[in-house]
Protein backbone atom coordinates (compact mmCIF):
# COMPACT_ATOMS: atom_id res chain seq x y z
CA UNK A 1 0.00 0.00 0.00
CA UNK A 2 1.07 3.27 -1.16
CA UNK A 3 2.76 5.39 1.90
CA UNK A 4 1.52 8.50 0.19
CA UNK A 5 -2.72 7.16 0.69
CA UNK A 6 -4.64 9.41 2.49
CA UNK A 7 -5.47 7.94 5.85
CA UNK A 8 -9.42 7.83 5.48
CA UNK A 9 -10.88 9.26 9.41
CA UNK A 10 -13.50 6.68 10.67
CA UNK A 11 -16.30 8.16 12.90
CA UNK A 12 -18.66 5.70 15.04
CA UNK A 13 -21.99 5.99 15.39
CA UNK A 14 -21.33 6.41 19.49
CA UNK A 15 -18.67 9.18 18.06
CA UNK A 16 -21.21 11.00 16.19
CA UNK A 17 -24.03 10.59 18.59
CA UNK A 18 -22.09 12.01 21.60
CA UNK A 19 -21.54 14.67 19.40
CA UNK A 20 -24.88 15.57 18.59
CA UNK A 21 -25.78 15.16 21.79
CA UNK A 22 -23.25 17.93 23.08
CA UNK A 23 -24.69 20.11 20.14
CA UNK A 24 -28.30 19.74 21.41
CA UNK A 25 -26.88 20.64 25.05
CA UNK A 26 -25.43 23.56 23.95
CA UNK A 27 -27.87 25.09 21.81
CA UNK A 28 -30.62 24.78 24.74
CA UNK A 29 -28.45 26.51 27.24
CA UNK A 30 -27.82 29.00 25.11
CA UNK A 31 -31.73 29.27 24.02
CA UNK A 32 -32.13 29.75 27.77
CA UNK A 33 -29.41 32.45 28.09
CA UNK A 34 -30.49 34.00 25.17
CA UNK A 35 -34.15 34.73 26.14
CA UNK A 36 -32.90 35.73 30.30
CA UNK A 37 -30.42 37.76 29.38
CA UNK A 38 -30.34 38.89 25.60
CA UNK A 39 -28.02 38.00 23.16
CA UNK A 40 -25.28 40.87 23.82
CA UNK A 41 -25.22 40.17 27.20
CA UNK A 42 -24.81 36.51 26.84
CA UNK A 43 -21.27 35.73 26.05
CA UNK A 44 -19.77 32.65 24.85
CA UNK A 45 -18.00 31.23 28.34
CA UNK A 46 -21.66 31.66 30.16
CA UNK A 47 -23.04 29.58 26.70
CA UNK A 48 -20.08 26.65 27.31
CA UNK A 49 -20.66 26.93 31.91
CA UNK A 50 -24.53 26.25 31.23
CA UNK A 51 -24.11 23.36 28.98
CA UNK A 52 -21.33 22.40 31.73
CA UNK A 53 -18.69 21.71 28.30
CA UNK A 54 -15.59 23.33 27.63
CA UNK A 55 -15.50 27.14 26.26
CA UNK A 56 -13.47 25.17 23.38
CA UNK A 57 -15.87 23.31 22.91
CA UNK A 58 -18.71 25.69 21.79
CA UNK A 59 -16.01 27.77 19.68
CA UNK A 60 -14.99 24.40 17.86
CA UNK A 61 -19.15 23.25 17.39
CA UNK A 62 -20.20 27.09 16.49
CA UNK A 63 -17.35 28.95 15.58
CA UNK A 64 -18.88 32.30 16.93
CA UNK A 65 -21.78 33.63 18.91
CA UNK A 66 -23.93 34.43 16.24
CA UNK A 67 -23.36 31.16 14.62
CA UNK A 68 -24.60 29.62 18.05
CA UNK A 69 -27.94 31.45 17.33
CA UNK A 70 -28.40 30.69 13.59
CA UNK A 71 -27.96 27.35 14.36
CA UNK A 72 -30.35 27.39 17.31
CA UNK A 73 -32.85 29.34 14.58
CA UNK A 74 -32.62 26.63 12.12
CA UNK A 75 -33.06 23.69 15.14
CA UNK A 76 -36.18 25.63 16.01
CA UNK A 77 -37.81 26.49 13.01
CA UNK A 78 -37.45 23.08 11.36
CA UNK A 79 -38.45 21.41 14.12
CA UNK A 80 -35.51 18.94 14.33
CA UNK A 81 -31.60 18.94 12.93
CA UNK A 82 -32.37 18.00 9.49
CA UNK A 83 -31.22 20.42 7.16
CA UNK A 84 -34.02 20.40 4.85
CA UNK A 85 -35.53 23.80 4.61
CA UNK A 86 -39.08 24.75 5.25
CA UNK A 87 -40.05 24.61 1.75
CA UNK A 88 -39.16 21.05 1.40
CA UNK A 89 -40.43 20.37 5.15
CA UNK A 90 -44.04 17.56 5.08
CA UNK A 91 -45.58 20.35 7.49
CA UNK A 92 -45.13 23.10 4.71
CA UNK A 93 -45.74 21.20 1.38
CA UNK A 94 -49.02 19.86 2.86
CA UNK A 95 -50.47 23.40 2.86
CA UNK A 96 -48.87 24.17 -0.89
CA UNK A 97 -50.77 20.49 -1.73
CA UNK A 98 -54.37 21.65 -0.22
CA UNK A 99 -56.88 22.55 -3.13
CA UNK A 100 -59.63 24.03 -0.41
CA UNK A 101 -58.50 27.31 -0.08
CA UNK A 102 -60.20 27.77 3.63
CA UNK A 103 -58.55 24.83 4.28
CA UNK A 104 -54.88 25.60 3.24
CA UNK A 105 -55.36 28.66 4.79
CA UNK A 106 -56.64 27.15 8.49
CA UNK A 107 -53.46 25.00 7.85
CA UNK A 108 -51.57 27.95 6.88
CA UNK A 109 -52.71 29.13 10.80
CA UNK A 110 -51.39 25.66 11.94
CA UNK A 111 -48.17 25.45 11.01
CA UNK A 112 -47.99 29.79 12.33
CA UNK A 113 -48.75 28.10 15.90
CA UNK A 114 -46.30 25.34 16.12
CA UNK A 115 -43.60 27.15 14.47
CA UNK A 116 -43.66 30.03 16.84
CA UNK A 117 -44.23 27.95 19.89
CA UNK A 118 -41.18 26.24 18.97
CA UNK A 119 -38.70 29.33 18.21
CA UNK A 120 -40.87 31.58 20.73
CA UNK A 121 -38.54 33.94 22.82
CA UNK A 122 -36.02 33.51 20.04
CA UNK A 123 -38.30 36.50 17.67
CA UNK A 124 -37.50 39.02 20.50
CA UNK A 125 -34.07 38.22 21.26
CA UNK A 126 -32.78 38.08 16.95
CA UNK A 127 -35.09 41.54 16.20
CA UNK A 128 -33.38 43.12 19.18
CA UNK A 129 -29.76 42.32 17.95
CA UNK A 130 -30.32 42.95 14.61
CA UNK A 131 -29.14 46.59 14.65
CA UNK A 132 -25.93 46.03 16.51
CA UNK A 133 -24.57 42.94 15.00
CA UNK A 134 -23.67 42.25 11.57
CA UNK A 135 -24.15 38.52 11.54
CA UNK A 136 -27.61 38.56 12.96
CA UNK A 137 -28.71 41.61 11.25
CA UNK A 138 -28.39 39.54 8.07
CA UNK A 139 -30.00 36.38 9.75
CA UNK A 140 -32.96 38.81 10.63
CA UNK A 141 -33.37 40.23 7.22
CA UNK A 142 -32.83 36.07 6.21
CA UNK A 143 -35.56 35.42 8.17
CA UNK A 144 -37.74 38.10 6.87
CA UNK A 145 -37.47 37.03 2.98
CA UNK A 146 -37.94 33.41 3.16
CA UNK A 147 -41.02 34.04 5.49
CA UNK A 148 -42.43 36.23 2.66
CA UNK A 149 -41.38 33.93 -0.47
CA UNK A 150 -42.84 31.19 1.87
CA UNK A 151 -46.24 32.64 2.14
CA UNK A 152 -45.87 33.94 -1.77
CA UNK A 153 -46.31 30.62 -2.43
CA UNK A 154 -49.63 29.58 -0.33
CA UNK A 155 -51.39 32.55 -2.09
CA UNK A 156 -50.08 32.23 -5.23
CA UNK A 157 -51.78 28.43 -5.14
CA UNK A 158 -54.83 30.43 -4.29
CA UNK A 159 -54.55 33.07 -7.12
CA UNK A 160 -54.11 29.77 -9.32
CA UNK A 161 -57.88 28.68 -8.43
CA UNK A 162 -59.55 31.52 -8.29
CA UNK A 163 -60.10 31.88 -4.88
CA UNK A 164 -58.72 35.71 -3.85
CA UNK A 165 -61.14 38.44 -3.28
CA UNK A 166 -61.69 40.68 -5.94
CA UNK A 167 -59.51 43.84 -6.32
CA UNK A 168 -56.55 41.54 -4.28
CA UNK A 169 -53.42 40.89 -6.31
CA UNK A 170 -50.95 38.45 -5.13
CA UNK A 171 -48.70 41.34 -4.11
CA UNK A 172 -50.73 42.45 -1.92
CA UNK A 173 -52.33 39.39 -0.52
CA UNK A 174 -48.70 38.34 0.21
CA UNK A 175 -48.24 41.23 2.17
CA UNK A 176 -51.76 41.25 4.28
CA UNK A 177 -50.44 37.15 5.10
CA UNK A 178 -46.74 37.86 5.83
CA UNK A 179 -48.13 40.84 7.82
CA UNK A 180 -50.51 39.14 10.02
CA UNK A 181 -48.86 36.11 9.84
CA UNK A 182 -45.20 38.19 11.40
CA UNK A 183 -43.74 37.13 14.14
CA UNK A 184 -44.24 40.27 15.99
CA UNK A 185 -48.21 39.84 16.01
CA UNK A 186 -47.44 36.52 18.02
CA UNK A 187 -45.06 38.80 20.49
CA UNK A 188 -47.98 41.07 20.61
CA UNK A 189 -50.98 38.76 21.36
CA UNK A 190 -48.94 35.81 23.24
CA UNK A 191 -46.54 37.42 24.52
CA UNK A 192 -47.77 40.83 25.44
CA UNK A 193 -51.36 40.22 25.74
CA UNK A 194 -51.45 36.66 26.80
CA UNK A 195 -53.19 35.38 24.56
CA UNK A 196 -53.42 30.90 24.32
CA UNK A 197 -51.58 29.75 21.40
CA UNK A 198 -54.84 27.86 20.26
CA UNK A 199 -56.67 31.52 20.51
CA UNK A 200 -53.41 32.29 17.95
CA UNK A 201 -54.33 30.27 15.65
CA UNK A 202 -58.11 30.38 15.30
CA UNK A 203 -57.32 33.98 14.84
CA UNK A 204 -55.00 34.00 12.37
CA UNK A 205 -57.04 31.34 10.83
CA UNK A 206 -60.41 33.11 10.60
CA UNK A 207 -58.36 36.34 10.05
CA UNK A 208 -56.70 35.47 6.97
CA UNK A 209 -59.82 33.42 5.52
CA UNK A 210 -61.82 37.06 5.97
CA UNK A 211 -58.91 38.72 4.30
CA UNK A 212 -57.96 37.01 1.25
CA UNK A 213 -60.89 35.01 0.57
CA UNK A 214 -63.45 35.95 -2.01
CA UNK A 215 -67.47 35.67 -0.77
CA UNK A 216 -68.54 31.95 -1.11
CA UNK A 217 -65.02 30.36 -1.23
Amino acid sequence: MSSSRKTRRYESPQRRAQAAATRAQILDAAGRLFVQQGFTATSMASIAAEAGVALKTVYVVFETKSGVLRSLWNLRLRGDGEERAVQDRAWYLEVLAEHDPRRRLLLNARNSREVKERVDGLFAVIRDAAPTDVDIRELWGRIQRDFHENQAAIVRGLDDVGALRAGVDVGRATDVLWTLNHPDVWLLLVGERRWTPVAYERWLGETTCAELLGPGV
